[in-house]
């Protein structure tokens, strides 16, 4: 690759489909459920190993998750460790816009 090769690009709103990665979608959705559960825990002031004991696995376990690898999980497991932080999992099924065709995943942020 040359200088003239490399540059900078507008990305599409998943990094993993632009990669040609497999099970693009699914890959996504588990990064997103993921830095929800990061930022659940740091908003918190949770140690990984207080954050595994929530969910039930090893802080080994967190810091692999934390490090994007995540892969073994299922998306279903992924959504009970959000339920493990207190919050309701809401799964809403809307048509995707014409144009982009992508679905997406919001979280929304809701205080007490």
């Amino acid at each position: 690759m040359t200088a003239q090769d490399t540059g900078i690009h507008e990305s599409e709103s998943n990094i993993f489909t632009e990669l040609g990665l497999p099970d693009a979608d699914r890959h996504f959705l588990k990064a997103q459920l993921v830095a929800e559960i990061f930022r659940l825990t740091k908003a918190e002031g949770l140690t990984q190993a207080k954050a595994a004991s929530r969910m039930g696995i090893s802080q080994p376990e967190v810091s692999r998750l934390f490090r994007g690898h995540f892969r073994e999980y299922s998306v279903e497991r992924l959504l009970g460790f959000l339920t493990a932080f207190d919050r309701d999992v809401e799964i809403i099924a809307r048509p995707t816009e014409k144009a982009g065709g992508q679905g997406s995943i919001t979280f929304r942020h809701e205080t007490a």
